[in-house]
């Protein structure tokens, strides 16, 4: 039961992420928004931990893993999406960020000993061709000239590093390192990651004053990093990255279903098709019936722990 909670928390509160980053836009950088809402995200948590009398004390190693989790999964890779929406559309953008699915589950099998089942493949191959289909039109009219390739290898490079930070959550709870800690330590060091970046760029810190920016900011500090965050990564937890990041192929579905209310988005037939194929790999992915695993790849180990007591996904 709790599994599904975060499940549709994380693909609900995510799905509407779009339209506050949409709000967001404009006046402040991109870069300055993204180190406000971490900033925010990582004292909202701090003031949590110290109030429900949790441990905020950790190694120097440790440190070393929130650091690297803040670098891929709370900065870098937000840099990169953002990025990439100057050269190519949304939609295109949408498929490149969806392809982390498929980097966790080499990732996951990689490092993990996590192997690759046919229910994953089936259900994430659904998934990626549901993907492809929604946005069909934006990819058709798409020219591959080097803006536009320029895009598309930033969109594919946010996806990979969005993987290394699930891999690295992954990791830190298998060392028993509470998600709401770890976050709060690794948003902290993302924002700081974003504060470098600015300061030694040509970019301006600024404050948008308006409601509609300081609502938006609200929302994907608390909403969309305190509790999405919270959810998917420990969902990752429980039942692996392979299943945990099919959430990040639902989460367009949403976006649509909000576009059709505010920006009056029509239903076409290849959105039907993909949304389709799209709900048919959640169910064949989040199935529980066992089937015979497929040859996965030989892993390369987190730390010092034996292959006896590495986690195997129990699809």
């Amino acid at each position: 039961m709790m599994n599904a909670v975060l499940y549709i928390a994380t693909i609900f509160i995510w799905g509407l992420t779009w339209l506050g980053i949409k709000f967001q836009l404009g006046v402040v950088a991109p870069e300055a928004s993204i180190c406000y809402r971490f900033s925010l995200a990582a004292l909202l948590l701090f003031a949590w931990c110290l109030a429900t009398k949790k441990n905020l004390k950790f190694s120097p190693m440790t440190h070393f893993w929130f650091l690297a989790q803040g670098f891929f999964l709370f900065s870098i890779n937000y840099v990169f999406a953002y990025s990439a929406g100057y050269y190519i559309p949304s939609g295109v953008n949408a498929i490149g960020f969806s392809m982390v699915l498929v980097f966790n589950i080499l990732n996951s099998a990689l490092f993990y000993r996590q192997p690759i089942t046919r229910p994953v493949m089936i259900g994430a191959l659904a998934g990626l061709i549901g993907i492809f289909s929604m946005f069909w039109p934006a990819l058709s009219n798409l020219d591959l000239s080097s803006d536009n390739l320029l895009g598309m290898a930033l969109s594919l490079g946010g996806g990979i590093f969005a993987s290394y930070g699930n891999m690295i959550s992954a990791h830190m709870q298998k060392q028993q390192v509470g998600v709401t800690e770890s976050n709060a330590w690794a948003m902290g060091y993302g924002a700081l990651w974003m504060l470098v970046i600015v300061l030694f760029s040509d970019i301006e810190f600024s404050v948008d004053w308006s409601p509609t920016y300081i609502a938006s900011l609200l929302y994907l500090a608390v909403m969309g990093s305190v509790i999405a965050f919270g959810s998917y990564l420990t969902l990752l937890g429980r039942i692996g990255a392979s299943k945990a990041s099919y959430t990040l192929i639902l989460v367009p579905v949403i976006a649509l279903l909000v576009s059709t209310v505010y920006e009056d988005f029509v239903w076409e037939t290849h959105v039907f098709i993909g949304v389709g194929l799209i709900l048919i790999g959640n169910v064949i992915i989040l199935a529980r019936k066992p089937t015979k695993k497929i040859k996965h790849f030989k892993p390369l180990a987190f730390g010092n722990r034996s292959p006896a007591k590495q986690s195997v996904d129990p699809t």
